[in-house]
């Protein structure tokens, strides 16, 4: 049987060359605009919260941010907690409500469509955290339009 000579890993090594950048680090042009949508169910896997992380960057990159919840991912954008909303019921409970709350803090804008959020989910606008806007389900597609229209950086979450 094969010895293993290495000392095993300790806190502080590093195990990657975590500062090494391949590419540019591109930044939005003037009037540039990203929108990230979200079909995707909060808690599900790990799509998002990493795309609320990849929204929040753009922002930081210059770009007039959107977000758009449709479908299960109005799951995101409502108040959540236990005992009572707010609370974290255990470590990373409120992780979605507090990036999408600093999203918004930055200057990102938030949609929620409001079908999913009653038809689907039995929410009420109420339900949403506050800065996230309401809209009709047929806005979906023309707030989509729009970005397109407009050449924006278009990143789409889905999740089966």
């Amino acid at each position: 049987m094969p010895a293993v000579t290495k000392a095993a890993h300790a806190p502080g090594d590093f195990l990657v060359d975590y500062e090494e950048k391949v590419f540019e680090d591109v930044k939005a042009q003037p009037g540039e605009k990203a929108l990230v949508t979200f079909h995707t169910v909060a808690f599900e896997g790990s799509i998002g919260f990493v795309n609320l992380l990849q929204a929040t960057r753009l922002q930081r990159k210059g770009f007039e941010t959107s977000i758009l919840l449709y479908g299960p991912g109005v799951t995101l954008g409502v108040q959540r907690g236990f005992p009572t909303l707010g609370d974290e019921a255990f470590p990373g409970h409120q992780n979605f409500n507090k990036q999408i709350v600093k999203f918004m803090e930055e200057g990102g804008k938030v949609y929620a469509c409001r079908f999913a959020l009653q038809a689907l989910y039995g929410h009420g606008e109420p339900s949403l955290i506050p800065g996230i806007r309401p809209i009709n389900p047929l806005d979906v597609l023309d707030l989509t339009l729009l970005h397109r229209r407009d050449n924006a950086f278009i990143l789409d979450t889905w999740t089966l």
